[in-house]
C-alpha cells in the first residue's frame, strides 16, 4: 500500500457530525486525566502508579500522562483520530487490568461495575473512534477534502 493511500485510509470517515460529541467526551476526559497526573502526582501520578504496583512509576506515570494529554488533544480536534485512539485503548486495557480486575477479585462484581464505569466508557469510546474515525466535523475530514480538491 502506498503512503498516500494509507494516510487517506487513516483519515477517511463516514461518521456523522454527531461523532464530535464522542470525540469531545473521550478527548476531554483523557486530557484532564493526563494533566492531573502532573498536577497531583502523589494521588494520581507517580504515587498512584507505585501504590498499584505498576513498574517504574517515575517513568510510566509521566509517560502515560503525556500520551493522555497528547492523544486527548488530537481526539478533541479530530486530527489523526484513529492513530490517537490506539494508545488510549491500550491505556484503558492496562487500567482495567491493573485496577479493576484486582477489585473484582476482592470486592465482587457490583462494586467493580460501579467503579469501572468510566474505564469501560473510555475504552468503548476510543474503540468507536478507531472504527469510525473523527467524523465529518474533524480536521481529518477537512484534510481529506482538501487533498481531494487538489487531485481534481
Amino acid at each position: 500500500m502506498n503512503p498516500s493511500r494509507l494516510v487517506r485510509n487513516l483519515l477517511a470517515t463516514n461518521a456523522p457530525r454527531a461523532t464530535v460529541l464522542v470525540r469531545f467526551v473521550v478527548g476531554a476526559v483523557f486530557l484532564s486525566e493526563g494533566l492531573q497526573k502532573f498536577l497531583f502526582p502523589a494521588a494520581l501520578g507517580v504515587g498512584r502508579f507505585a501504590k498499584i504496583g505498576i513498574p517504574w512509576p517515575e517513568f510510566t506515570a509521566p509517560f502515560d500522562g503525556v500520551f493522555e494529554i497528547g492523544c486527548g488533544l488530537l481526539i478533541l480536534v479530530g486530527l489523526a483520530t484513529r492513530l490517537a485512539a490506539v494508545p488510549l485503548i491500550v491505556d484503558m486495557l492496562v487500567a482495567i487490568a491493573t485496577t479493576k480486575l484486582p477489585m473484582l477479585l476482592k470486592s465482587g462484581f457490583w462494586a467493580t461495575a460501579h467503579e469501572a464505569r468510566t474505564d469501560w466508557s473510555m475504552l468503548l469510546g476510543a474503540i468507536f473512534l478507531l472504527i469510525v474515525g473523527g467524523g465529518s466535523w474533524s480536521i481529518d475530514a477537512r484534510l481529506l477534502r482538501k487533498a481531494g480538491d487538489r487531485r481534481d
